[in-house]
Order: structure tokens, then C-alpha cells, then sequence
């Protein structure tokens, strides 16, 4: 008996061009994530030189409106513009925000007198403040008051026994302390209070005649300036801040605010600075004045 057996050739081909498609396929994928990749990177850099380029362009705003002391209109730098607004920080204001934080040991100024075009200052040129009563805000939202970081403050009030009379300045002082802990003999604060959208962990309304024997403050000229100093925070800064609105009275100017927008292709850069009036060297807060001179 005879057998006969038939070898069947398998087609190939069709396998091969299957594998060589999807290899290809493969590739492709590759490449287009490659370069979508790439193609987002260069958007990302891009976006974020036009970015520093806007930043660069609202910094020289903040500049030119400082040199100048007035907006600067709409100005070019290379290919990127700015316009800068400058504007009086908290004249005719019942409240005064501080735009900085602060430790224990730094302190903010806040003037009851005008500053002058000149430098001098008076109640020539804006209004002076002449009323008896402040609210001192201070403290982050939630600020625990039993704690060894709970932030007290002192006040200190420089005013002239005769307006405008610089050799009879004298000085009222008083310390508050939220955490009685502490036993420090400082007077205890009230509770929260709120200038603007800002919102304080505690408050003191300071009575300049009662609390720090100022019998004469409603004469213009006689209030100089508060400097509030934090006391005990030295791990976390605090927003601190002032307010007189219960007295019908307004603020003389703080400083000036400066106001910038950078632009460059699509982007847009905003900045927002604060030039205050200069503080009183921290030095002084420890000296007796006299008609004579200083003393230690």
C-alpha cells in the first residue's frame, strides 16, 4: 500500500505585512508623542519667556512711576509695554491695613500727621488726624490665645505737648497681651475685628486721653505718628492693622502704592508695591528727648 503525502505551504506573506504595520504603527505613536512633546515644551518655554518679559516690563513700570512720582501712561520697553498707576496709600481712609507682615520685634508706623511736597511735616497740604480713639487690630485668623507663640503688642504714641513744636514731643506707651498665661501685667484685648476683607484675631480700642494721658489731641498738629510693635511671635509673622472709623476722623497719607501691568504677547503681568513713609529708627523708641538734644 502506497501512501502519499502532501505538504501544504503556508502563505506568509500576509503575517509579514501585519507585523511590518503594526511595527509602523508603533513608530508613529513614537514620533507624534515625541513630538507633541516637544511641540508642548516649546509652548510651555514660550509662555514662560513672554511671562518674565511682562514681569521685567511691570517691574520698570513700578520704577519710572517711583522716579516720576505720577502714572506712567502706556509706555514700550523693546517689544513688551507697561502702564503704571501710583496713588495715596490710605489718605482719607477710616482704617489702615499694614501690607506687611510681622515678628516679634518689628514694628509698623502709622501717621497722624501730613507729609508735606516738601518733606516738612504739618496739616498744611492734607488733612491731620485730631480725634481720641484707635482700634490696633492684630493677629492671623484663629490665632490660638494661650500660647507661648501668641502675639501681644506694644503701642506707642509719639505726640508734641504743643502743636507743631518739635522740642516738646513726648511719649504714651501701653502693651496688650491676648494670653493672660503669660502674667505680664499687659492689658487684655477685645475679641476679632475686620478692616476691609482683612479679619483680625484680636483688637484694643487704645483712648489716647484715658489710656495714655494725651489731654491735647484735638488740636491739629499735636498726634504725630503710632509705631506698633509684636511682641512673643517670633515663629509666624501677623497681619496687624489700624482703625478709627468710629471717630469721624480720616488718615493723612501712609505712603503711596504702586500699581503696574507688564505686557508681552499674551501675557499679562500685575504688580502691586507699597513705598511708605520712612519709619522712625527702631533706636529711638529707647530714648528721652529733650529741648537740648538726645539722651541715652
Amino acid at each position: 500500500m502506497q501512501y502519499r503525502f502532501k505538504h501544504k505551504k503556508q502563505n506568509t506573506s500576509g503575517q509579514a505585512l501585519l507585523i511590518v504595520l503594526l511595527s509602523l504603527a508603533v513608530v508613529l505613536i513614537v514620533v507624534l508623542f515625541i513630538v507633541s512633546r516637544s511641540i508642548t515644551d516649546i509652548s510651555i518655554t514660550t509662555k514662560e519667556e513672554d511671562s518674565l518679559r511682562a514681569f521685567s516690563a511691570a517691574e520698570a513700570g513700578i520704577e519710572r512711576a517711583l522716579i516720576i512720582g505720577s502714572d506712567t501712561g502706556n509706555l514700550t520697553i523693546g517689544d513688551a509695554t507697561f502702564s503704571a498707576d501710583i496713588s495715596d496709600f490710605a489718605q482719607g481712609s477710616e482704617s489702615v491695613a499694614y501690607p506687611f507682615n510681622l515678628k516679634s520685634g518689628e514694628y509698623a508706623t502709622f501717621w497722624f500727621v501730613g507729609h508735606n511736597n516738601d518733606g516738612s511735616l504739618g496739616c498744611g497740604e492734607e488733612s491731620c488726624f485730631s480725634a481720641r480713639l484707635m482700634k490696633v487690630c492684630w493677629g492671623e485668623p484663629g490665632t490660638s490665645n494661650s500660647s507661648a507663640q501668641t502675639p501681644a503688642v506694644e503701642v506707642s504714641v509719639v505726640y508734641a505737648n504743643t502743636a507743631g513744636d518739635y522740642s516738646t514731643l513726648r511719649i504714651g506707651r501701653m502693651a496688650i497681651d491676648p494670653f493672660v498665661g503669660r502674667n505680664n501685667n499687659f492689658i487684655n484685648p477685645a475679641g476679632n475685628c475686620t478692616i476691609g476683607d482683612q479679619t483680625y484675631a484680636f483688637s484694643k480700642v487704645v483712648n489716647f486721653p484715658n489710656d495714655l494721658s494725651i489731654s491735647n489731641y484735638a488740636t491739629n498738629n499735636v498726634l504725630q505718628y503710632s509705631t506698633i510693635r509684636m511682641l512673643y511671635n517670633t515663629t509666624n509673622s501677623h497681619r496687624i492693622g489700624i482703625d478709627v472709623s468710629a471717630t469721624n476722623d480720616t488718615l493723612p497719607s501712609q505712603g503711596v502704592r504702586v500699581e503696574s501691568l507688564g505686557t508681552y504677547a499674551n501675557a499679562n503681568r500685575r504688580i502691586e508695591v507699597f513705598q511708605l513713609h520712612p519709619q522712625i529708627p527702631s533706636v529711638f523708641n529707647s530714648l528721652v528727648f529733650g529741648a537740648n538734644g538726645i539722651t541715652k
